[in-house]
């Protein structure tokens, strides 16, 4: 087994699992410990998945805990020292071969737990069925949120990005968690008929502070809803990008790119049907620039310029 073939949440949940054997006092780390590990990271991605299958998470940990509390332990000298079962070793094993056959350059959580799921314990088969949780289900799931091949040691940061660095605000005028939005009607005629043409369609509302910039974003997603809008943006989303999410924990070089580069990928798939709304517009010049690398704004221009990506801006 290379490690440096292993995303830094997989080693995590491999050391978490470990931990777990050590403070049972069991000697080996077998799959229930690795599965264990995997789902009690809240913020993880198993978790998330597990949930969109329709199983139940916290249930389905609750049923692992007890199988391992009823694992033998061990006292005296042998104990403080835990190593792989040879089960959990060639879990592994094929948890590499999978990331390799699927063109993946690391393995991460996902297909751990997807070579537990395809060869589980008796035990855990057993829990799995209880919980109503299968391999086909999962996978299902999983390629709903991975968009792109695994090629860092990071990939969580890009899966699910449009839930994570933004949110849709047609979405929100339709479930009606948006303010109406009064006396605006000229300004957002206006950045309808900037959107309605074919080229240098990407308006930018520039004002004071408090004025309602995004407060137009907002009126134009309700006609959006209302369907008072021409056909071109008729079922139209627009999604608003959260530059503060998008750079936060990006610590080491290419990290933020990469976020934003998911991001634009995962627009761009959607066929023109997603409008990117980026408020505070100045904070993408320079924004995740590191001596060497681009900032956001060179990562959108050509973008910008193919007509790939349609974009309202809003700054002082």
């Amino acid at each position: 087994m290379d490690t440096n073939k292993f995303t830094k949440k997989a080693l995590d949940a491999l050391n978490a699992a470990q931990n777990l054997a050590l403070e049972r006092h069991q000697q080996q780390i077998c799959k229930e410990h690795v599965a264990y590990a995997l789902l009690n990271d809240e913020e993880g991605l198993i978790p998330k998945l597990v949930t969109k299958c329709g199983a139940d998470a916290p249930q389905l940990l609750r049923e692992i805990d007890r199988l391992i509390s009823q694992m033998p332990s061990v006292t005296g000298s042998g104990a403080g020292e835990a190593y792989l079962s040879q089960d959990c070793s060639l879990m592994l094993s094929q948890a590499e071969k999978d990331a390799k056959k699927q063109g993946d350059d690391y393995v991460s959580v996902e297909h751990i737990f997807s070579a537990i799921l395809d060869n589980p314990t008796p035990a855990l088969k057993a829990v799995f069925a209880k919980c109503k949780l299968n391999k086909k289900d999962f996978m299902n799931a999983l390629s709903q949120v991975k968009t792109s091949k695994v090629t860092s040691d990071s990939p969580e940061d890009t899966y699910d990005v449009l839930n994570k660095y933004g949110h849709d605000m047609v979405e929100r005028a339709a479930r009606g968690q948006l303010d109406p939005v009064i006396g605006r009607d000229d300004e957002i005629r206006n950045v309808i008929r900037i959107l309605s043409r074919k080229t240098k369609n990407n308006p930018v509302l520039i004002g004071e502070a408090g004025v309602g910039k995004t407060a137009i974003a907002e009126g134009l997603a309700q006609r959006i809803v209302r369907g008072d809008v021409p056909e071109g943006l008729k079922d139209k989303h627009i999604f608003a990008l959260d530059m503060g999410a998008l750079i936060a924990g990006a610590k080491y070089r290419g990290e933020f790119e990469e976020r934003l580069k998911a991001v634009l990928t995962e627009i761009k798939k959607q066929n023109g049907r997603m409008l990117l709304f980026i408020d505070e517009l100045h904070t993408i010049v320079g924004a995740g620039k590191t001596e060497g690398s681009m900032d956001a704004g060179n990562l959108l221009k050509p973008m910008l310029a193919r007509g790939e990506l349609h974009c309202i801006g809003a700054t002082t």
